[in-house]
């Protein structure tokens, strides 16, 4: 895959919508994968300082050459994400990118792991896609996504911090 929107269209994404013109009721409320992307004239400029809310009271934000490091600059996929249905089968794919929306608007929450797409300056201006899975693959599905990624890019998408494995 070469991890792009056409390719995740033609995988089953759906939504592509920039964060800024989201609506969280249009999200489907089942488990999933979702994925940000930069539009295409997109260039990052990062901020000395995350947007993104603390979590732990830890501050969020690396400094400019970490983040430069982990730029991938061919790649139009920045985060790949999982939504699990959660232990009350209550949880999913809007609930958790609602989280991470809150996050990015400076609420604390459990969405560090993402944290890096809330120093781009232009986060609003990102692109967020997702698809459905049974709870029983969303797990597999992320590990096979981010496989996929470092197999066509050789490392992490910019805001993967750590590669997500099946659980066994």
């Amino acid at each position: 895959m070469l991890f792009t929107k056409k390719s995740l269209t033609e995988d089953g994404f759906t939504g592509f919508r920039p964060l800024d013109e989201l609506d969280p009721m249009r999200i489907p409320q089942g488990p999933g994968v979702f994925a940000i992307l930069r539009p295409a004239e997109f260039e990052p400029v990062f901020l000395s300082k995350s947007a993104a809310g603390t979590f732990k009271k830890k501050d969020p934000s690396l400094k400019r050459d970490a983040l430069e490091s982990e730029w991938v600059p061919e790649a139009s996929v920045l985060y790949i994400g999982k939504a699990s249905a959660g232990s009350q089968g209550n949880r999913g794919l809007r609930k958790q990118i609602q989280e991470f929306l809150d996050y990015g608007r400076g609420r604390p929450t459990v969405v560090w792991d993402a944290r890096l797409i809330w120093q781009l300056r232009d986060a609003s201006d990102l692109i967020i896609a997702w698809k459905e899975f049974p709870a029983s693959e969303v797990n597999a599905a992320e590990a096979a996504y981010h496989a996929g990624f470092v197999a066509a890019h050789g490392r992490l998408p910019f805001a993967n911090l750590v590669q997500a494995r099946t659980k066994k």
